[in-house]
């Protein structure tokens, strides 16, 4: 990318667009048709592809972390009981305690497969040139 401004500006922005994906996803993450979490599914699928989007586009780690981060911090903020004892996010029963248990941990996944899986473009220019 271009000069350091653009680039901290791409990291703001990349960190509020994952705080939206992340606050829709907390949201939504419990829906479920029968037994199916369509919900936890829709919200992995969506978060995996904005952050492979950020780092394919950008060809930058640090912007897939920013998204990430932004999940991340939207979840944990979205989850927790608001100062009247309200909370956005219905509490679980026993029957879906798995489905947010898996949502708290996706988020974190998702960041470090995509943030740090290796740069397969460098090798496979290097392997041309060769």
């Amino acid at each position: 990318m271009g000069s350091g401004i653009v680039r901290a500006i791409s990291w703001v922005v990349a960190f509020l667009v994952g705080a939206f994906y992340g606050t829709a996803a907390t949201v939504g993450h419990a829906f479920r048709l029968g037994f199916v979490p369509v919900g936890l599914i829709l919200a992995v699928i969506g978060c995996a592809a904005l952050l492979v989007a950020l780092r394919t586009l950008t060809q930058d780690r640090i912007n897939a972390i920013a998204g990430g981060l932004g999940i991340i911090a939207a979840t944990f903020v979205f989850s927790q009981v608001g100062p009247g004892g309200s909370a956005i996010v219905a509490a679980a029963t026993p029957d879906t305690e798995w489905i947010a248990i898996a949502w708290t941990f996706a988020g974190p996944i998702l960041l470090a497969v995509v943030a740090f899986w290796p740069d397969v473009s460098v090798r496979a220019d290097a392997a041309e040139e060769s």
